[in-house]
């Protein structure tokens, strides 16, 4: 796990990856950091089971977000996490798959870093590894796939972002991450770019 000043009896904050929400997937560290929790702000795509993990006395706290409903601004969250780690609390910021992955763990690691709170970063495994090989699907194959891509298909402005043309390259794997409503701009983008239509 990436550290930075040793964690201590003060306010100290982890940043933890719950995996794809099987709680069989969580790492022995992410384990250990839930059991050492005070309080967890934990993301909406965070599953029951894995907070049923955590120390029965530690308060958790959703701060996910929602195209459709709840949702709490990621300056709010910033706030909680000072606020928290400020009172000498062990913070878990828990997130759905990694926290570098789509997750805004970047963000929230510019802001520990800013404000010289300590802090450590827990990977988990994301998504498109977790479902792929739950499907015995490989990602990567010697016969036909030498890289993967993983891409986020969160809003229309994102996907008019990509490099089309080299999303349609072969022998590539493609990953979409929320990307069930744009699902029919994607596969209209592949095929223009030169995927066949069965992608």
């Amino acid at each position: 796990a990436l550290a930075e000043t040793p964690l201590t009896e003060s306010g100290s904050v982890t940043l933890v990856g719950a995996g794809a929400g099987d709680a069989g997937l969580l790492t022995l560290n992410a384990l250990r950091a839930l059991n050492e929790a005070d309080i967890i702000l934990y993301d909406r795509l965070v599953s029951d089971t894995v907070l049923q993990m955590a120390r029965r006395d530690a308060e958790q706290i959703e701060v996910g977000k929602s195209a459709t409903g709840h949702s709490v601004r990621q300056e709010d969250i910033h706030t909680l996490i000072l606020q928290h780690a400020h009172a000498g609390q062990r913070v878990v910021r828990l997130k759905g798959g990694d926290p570098f992955v789509f997750g805004r763990g970047g963000e929230e690691l510019e802001f520990l870093r800013t404000h010289g709170i300590p802090y450590e970063v827990i990977p988990g495994i994301t998504a498109a590894l977790a479902c792929a090989a739950y499907a015995g699907i490989p990602l990567t194959h010697r016969d036909h796939a030498q890289s993967l891509c993983l891409i986020t298909a969160h809003c229309q402005s994102s996907l008019d972002t990509l490099d089309w043309a080299a999303l349609a390259q072969e022998r590539q794997t493609l990953t979409f991450y929320m990307g069930v409503a744009g699902l029919p701009t994607i596969q209209q983008r592949l095929c223009e770019a030169g995927r066949a239509e069965t992608t």
